[in-house]
């Protein structure tokens, strides 16, 4: 066994959706109506997603899900991922600790979006629909949507955050060349947009403000229904092939990690990448720590708040209980566009809550500096959300140095950064800047909270 690059064989792409929540004790609060406070029902819910998807989100019970062989048969032009050795990082931190890292960005849209993308799209199109709509932060998820669209042969519209519209270009014509039409959001081409235009000062946009665009613009036309790239039960799942291959790759090498790291925006890598560990820890068969990291700017899980608040600026979508800057939260334009959302899974909050799970915060320049050390040593420019994960592995590998311990790191290089030159040119020029959200910023935003129901 090649101890440098572990890659799985076509026959070892998992099989099975995991499902964690069925190994849960506690289990996610449920989505809940903002009219009426009582839990989302499958035929609500099948107003604005596809039904085998609505069946996924809310069952809490089943732990695997079989995989449709057509959708495995599309993981197979970029699945499985390969669990890589960073010798060379390792080297260059003069640490003892054993670095993985599972990098997913072997496909177009550069990132582990496509693994949703392409179940999503799938599920949607054996339902009979004509297209779909969606949000896309950085552009990664709405590259792989475009991507699963053109391949099952369904129409796309996108509402892209206006601030990565502007500072990512070729993530949009990456869309528009599979055929997705990309609105930047805010927008004036929608009810929600043009509310969110009136009532706030800054019109960079948020995955929250296109979130609303996204789910107006399905509600609104008939035979389309709305996807989501992260958060939300049912992108967890598809996720979990992440981890199921790693495990197994793990398992073939004979070695077992002890900190399992991940960036998080909205949850979608994070939660995919420690699915399987997670679901061994509570069990009670194996013990891991598994640390999420965020921008500073955007801190979800370290200044958040663990309440029932809307997935969306506009207040159109169900409440979730999650940790939480408040809906009205308008975080500033950073580079990691994809980790720019008030909000964090569901799943993952109530594990956060529980204490099954660390987080960890950096400012935008931190980071970077930690995308060129890796650069550097592994050859491989990561996104700038990746470059989250990437910091905290560095920090926990100098914490081994520093006390001699030979601990196993596995961090999610979730995507990478070669349509990020804009941020990695303002790095170099030495022009970028931090921004981190003061109190009162958050208490204002979360005044936009609605009042909590009754527990």
């Amino acid at each position: 066994m090649d101890n440098y690059r572990t890659y799985l064989s076509e026959a070892e792409i998992p099989t099975h959706y995991y499902n964690l929540r069925a190994d849960m004790k506690k289990k996610p609060a449920p989505l809940l109506n903002p009219g009426t406070l009582k839990p989302m029902t499958a035929e609500e819910l099948e107003e604005v997603f596809c039904a085998e998807l609505v069946k996924q989100e809310l069952d809490d019970e089943t732990r695997y899900f079989e995989i449709p062989e057509e959708i495995i048969e599309y993981y197979k032009t970029f699945r499985p991922s390969p669990l890589v050795r960073a010798y060379n990082l390792e080297k260059a931190l003069g640490t003892p600790a054993k670095i993985y890292f599972k990098f997913e960005g072997n496909n177009t849209s550069g990132s582990h979006k496509l693994n949703s993308a392409a179940a999503q799209v799938y599920y949607a199109k054996k339902q009979g629909l004509k297209g779909l709509t969606s949000e896309t932060g950085a552009g990664q998820w709405g590259s792989a949507l475009a991507m699963a669209c053109a391949h099952f042969g369904l129409d796309l519209k996108v509402f892209m955050v206006r601030s990565s519209f502007e500072q990512k270009p070729f993530r949009r014509e990456i869309m528009r060349t599979f055929g997705a039409e990309v609105t930047a959001s805010p927008s004036d081409t929608t009810e929600a947009g043009r509310k969110i235009l009136a009532n706030f000062d800054d019109d960079s946009g948020s995955l929250g403000c296109a979130i609303s665009e996204a789910v107006e613009a399905a509600v609104t036309r008939d035979g389309y229904r709305y996807v989501l790239g992260s958060v939300l039960n049912q992108v967890l799942l598809h996720q979990s092939v992440i981890g199921l291959e790693a495990h197994k790759a793990f398992e073939k090498l004979g070695v077992k990690p002890d900190i399992i790291i991940g960036c998080t925006g909205g949850g979608s890598n994070l939660g995919g990448l420690i699915a399987p560990f997670m679901g061994e820890k509570l069990r009670g068969e194996k013990d891991y720590r598994f640390i999420g990291a965020e921008p500073a700017s955007c801190p979800s899980f370290t200044r958040g708040k663990y309440l029932y608040d809307f997935c969306d600026t506009g207040q159109i979508c169900p409440l979730a209980k999650m940790y939480t800057l408040g809906n009205g939260f308008m975080p500033s334009p950073i580079h990691a566009g994809g980790l720019r959302f008030h909000g964090m899974s569901t799943i993952l909050s109530e594990l956060y809550n529980q204490g099954m799970l660390e987080a960890v915060a950096y400012e935008q320049t931190e980071i970077f500096d930690a995308a060129e050390i890796f650069a550097k040593a592994e050859g491989i420019l990561p996104a700038p959300e990746s470059s989250h994960a990437i910091k905290a592995a560095i920090d926990e590998a100098l914490k081994c140095k520093e006390s001699d311990e030979e601990k196993v790191i596995l961090f999610g290089l979730s995507g990478t950064g070669y349509f990020d030159l804009v941020a990695y040119q303002q790095f170099n020029d030495g022009i970028m800047s931090d921004y981190i959200p003061t109190d009162d910023d958050l208490k204002k935003a979360l005044s936009y909270v609605p009042p909590q129901p009754q527990e």
